[in-house]
């Protein structure tokens, strides 16, 4: 992930080292950064689904390319996650997802953030289109994904579909 910064935010790659040590705990990714880590960051849940990650990341290794942890630049806090997962059956497309630590929700830095990385995203070589998907009654994603110049192309199971 390259370098990005916005007004209130930065975004880094977020490495498989970085990875392995969010699972571990939040103190394991203070040791090893220059940040502090947010309360609640990483999630349970994400934290189930880094290990999954770091699979794919040593399989395809151009994807950590495409993942950054989320800086607060004013309180150097490491509050959130951003990226891309390359959709390999369509090689044309960037699938969006993040995640947010609860005390840093509600304050536009997904929105923010997405806004960025989307129009980063867009100008990678070959690539024509954003994806993502949230869950129906997710409201604030609802809004990001909006905010973020995507636009709701289905729904099916409870899951809203997005494209740019």
């Amino acid at each position: 992930m390259p370098y990005i910064q916005t007004s209130r935010l930065t975004l880094v790659t977020f490495t498989t080292e970085l990875m392995q040590a969010a699972i571990t705990d939040q103190l394991e990714l203070a040791k090893i950064t220059p940040y502090k880590v947010a309360d609640g960051y990483p999630s349970e849940e994400y934290k189930e689904i880094i290990p999954y990650k770091i699979k794919r990341y040593s399989e395809y290794h151009c994807e950590n390319e495409w993942e950054g942890i989320i800086i607060h630049n004013e309180s150097q806090t490491i509050m959130g996650d951003m990226g891309f997962r390359v959709r390999h059956e369509i090689e044309d497309e960037l699938e969006l997802g993040y995640s947010i630590a609860p005390d840093f929700q509600g304050f536009g830095f997904a929105t923010e953030m997405a806004q960025a990385i989307v129009g980063w995203g867009l100008k990678q070589p070959g690539i024509i289109k954003i994806v993502a998907n949230c869950d129906a009654s997710n409201m604030a994603s609802v809004r990001v994904l909006e905010k973020a110049g995507l636009k709701q192309v289905k729904e099916n199971n409870n899951k809203i579909h997005w494209t740019t």
